[in-house]
């Protein structure tokens, strides 16, 4: 067995930067909305089906948007479904298929929750950067994402405008 390449003193202080940094951020942001009565992965499937058209998504283009196990995606949506902010139905296109919609409950608790993530998403991260150091941050997301996945990057880090429109928050 070969000896890794072991991090040097300024890769081991990104990395670890790195690491602490995305820990608390998810950490901050989870306790936000625990506030609201959403955990995270709620959160992210009620902003994925409020932007499909319809409201309506695929179990397995919800997988894939949010790069999860189809076993996640299925506990996640039977225990929103039980809540009431999303309902299971079947797929007119195909009957093997189902699909998750979003419910007026949904809407409203994603009406609630928006506001305080993204209140937390500046303040926690945005606002102690500059516009630059963001760019940078979606240099590297481009960067490593492939890697990690063969699903396309999410639309937000495919264009290569930066003309500071506002891109739907999740």
């Amino acid at each position: 067995m070969n000896e890794p390449k072991w991090l040097d003193r300024d890769e081991m202080r990104a990395w670890r930067g790195y690491v602490a940094m995305s820990e608390m951020l998810e950490a901050r942001l989870g306790q936000d909305l625990r506030k609201v009565g959403l955990s995270s992965a709620d959160y992210t499937v009620l902003v994925l089906l409020s932007e499909a058209p319809g409201h309506r998504m695929g179990l397995s283009d919800l997988c894939a948007e949010a790069q999860w196990s189809k076993s996640r995606v299925s506990h996640q949506i039977r225990r929103m479904q039980e809540r009431g902010l999303v309902t299971r139905e079947g797929d007119a296109d195909d009957p093997r298929r189902a699909r998750a919609a979003l419910t007026g409950s949904g809407a409203e608790a994603l009406r609630v929750a928006a506001p305080v993530h993204v209140e937390g998403v500046r303040g926690y991260l945005l606002d102690h950067l500059t516009r630059e150091q963001q760019a940078h941050l979606v240099d590297i997301a481009r960067s490593v994402l492939p890697h990690l996945s063969s699903a396309p990057l999410p639309p937000e880090l495919r264009s290569e405008d930066r003309s500071g429109a506002e891109p739907p928050e999740r």
